[in-house]
């Protein structure tokens, strides 16, 4: 004969298996930048500590916010009109950088064979979700520790191109290429709906130029 089970405890398990995995199609993702060049000496690179990015997802757009000590570099993505455009502002340089999905895939390029392997014994929580160990291994020896949580699968993954393929969120990654370690760490998570306006383009103020003519600008 089978037992009923207890109501309280049917709603609870339905309660944990609702936050077991979530779609995220809209909201905010943010991570702050630490950079470590190994040296005692300043580098570079040490300058951009303090640098932060800010994800909005909408559905199948998505803006990302780069800011840093030396300006600020705003990607826009939009798969039904399959376009993308860069917006830098970097003291009074402002350019708006039109790209065709060609364009965008040439651009990132060195993440096209980026290859996972996974390592189901390491386990730590970030901002309250239980994340799992995977290693990126791009082919140019660059290599990434990821923290991803498989309760939140992003709906629209390319904001993220390099963690497209992971099944989850990444919540922490570090970047180590040349002695030279870039640590992303999430510092906030939000739900709530992103205005349309956040992917408008702005109408003036930037001088457009192709993607071929950026890269001549480097």
């Amino acid at each position: 004969m089978k037992k009923a089970i207890p109501l309280f405890l049917s709603v609870l398990l339905a309660a944990t298996g609702l936050h077991a995995q979530k779609k995220f199609s809209e909201g905010t993702i943010s991570y702050d930048i630490v950079i470590s060049t190994g040296s005692d000496k300043p580098r570079g690179a040490d300058y951009l500590n303090g640098t932060t990015v800010a994800n909005y997802v909408k559905g199948g757009r998505s803006r990302t916010d780069m800011v840093s000590p030396l300006g600020t570099l705003t990607t826009l993505q939009d798969s039904v009109r399959r376009s993308v455009v860069i917006l830098k502002e970097f003291g009074e340089q402002k350019y708006m950088i039109t790209l065709t999905p060609e364009d965008w895939k040439d651009a990132n390029k060195k993440f096209e064979d980026i290859s996972y392997t996974y390592d189901a014994s390491a386990e730590k929580t970030i901002m309250g979700y239980v994340c799992k160990k995977a290693i990126g291994h791009l082919k140019d020896g660059t290599t990434y520790t990821v923290w991803y949580t498989p309760d939140l699968v992003p709906e629209y993954r390319s904001f993220q191109y390099e963690m497209r393929s992971l099944p989850g969120l990444a919540l922490e990654y570090e970047v180590d290429t040349n002695g030279q370690k870039v640590t992303y760490t999430v510092s906030k998570i939000s739900f709530s709906p992103v205005p349309a306006s956040k992917f408008d383009l702005p109408k003036s103020g930037f001088r457009i130029v192709t993607y071929a003519e950026s890269k001549g600008r480097g």
